[in-house]
């Protein structure tokens, strides 16, 4: 049985989150959220979040064993970007883009 999350349009770095996400990625769920609770950067809040929700998702659907779900996988896909521009020097701008991203959690029964 599989239990899924998805949190879309998160305002942080896509490349920044696969950091974190690769070290969450096949591990027990409740290794993986104590890694994330104790983890200090914004992705590492995010996921947090996400992966709670699938928990909950999976205990919702029934006759899963909660204690034996395992992180079976961590997408994080890009989002749109919002576009500004900074000043610069001699009348100059520079482009800034501000990055989001969509994460998707899948849980399954393993160990």
């Amino acid at each position: 049985m599989e239990a899924k999350a998805i949190a879309k349009y998160q305002r942080v770095s896509p490349r920044k989150t696969r950091l974190v996400a690769r070290n969450v990625q096949g591990l027990g769920v409740e290794d993986a959220m104590n890694l994330l609770r104790f983890t200090h950067n914004k992705p590492a809040g995010i996921l947090f979040e996400v992966v709670k929700s699938a928990l909950a998702n999976a205990d919702q659907q029934g006759n899963v064993d909660v204690d034996s779900l395992v992180v079976k996988e961590v997408m994080v896909n890009e989002g749109p970007c919002w576009k500004r521009f900074m000043p610069r020097a001699q009348g100059r701008a520079t482009k800034i883009r501000k990055r989001t991203s969509h994460i998707t959690v899948i849980l399954s029964e393993g160990r």
